[in-house]
């Protein structure tokens, strides 16, 4: 995996993925308030929240379960003082389908905190990292 980051001008910069996506960032720190793309840490807390998405998804689905929408909320806590690692990471999943079982869902988004998702895996190395699910029936 590769990639590259660019600075623009003041706290803006473009991230670029080494399969030619680009990514606006912002860092506030370079003193440049108008905010204009998510941060850095901003990034890392959503490419999380993602990866646990697309494994909750995954495995239902390859259970065969009725799937139509899935969405993680994210809410977490960072130090005061640097480095600013995450502290906690709570992730709340609301997964809508068609005879969804609970023991399913749980079921996926165990796996993919204990075996899957590659970020959220790292991150609980300084973070504690909670979940949590409702399920929506689909109309």
């Amino acid at each position: 995996m590769k990639g590259r980051i660019s600075w623009v001008e003041g706290g803006r910069f473009l991230a670029e993925s080494g399969t030619g996506h680009i990514l606006p960032m912002h860092a506030k720190v370079l003193g440049d308030d108008t905010s204009v793309a998510p941060s850095p840490m901003e990034y890392v807390l959503l490419g999380t929240g993602g990866c646990s998405c697309v494994d909750v998804v995954h495995i239902l689905g390859k259970g065969r379960h009725d799937v139509r929408d899935c969405v993680v909320e994210l809410d977490a806590e960072r130090a005061t003082e640097d480095p600013k690692v995450f502290l906690s990471i709570h992730m709340h999943f609301v997964v809508t389908g068609k005879n969804l079982k609970p023991e399913a869902v749980a079921r996926a988004v165990e796996l993919s905190a204990e075996k899957y998702c590659s970020a959220s895996i790292m991150l609980a190395k300084t973070a504690k990292i909670t979940h949590d699910f409702e399920i929506k029936d689909a109309e």
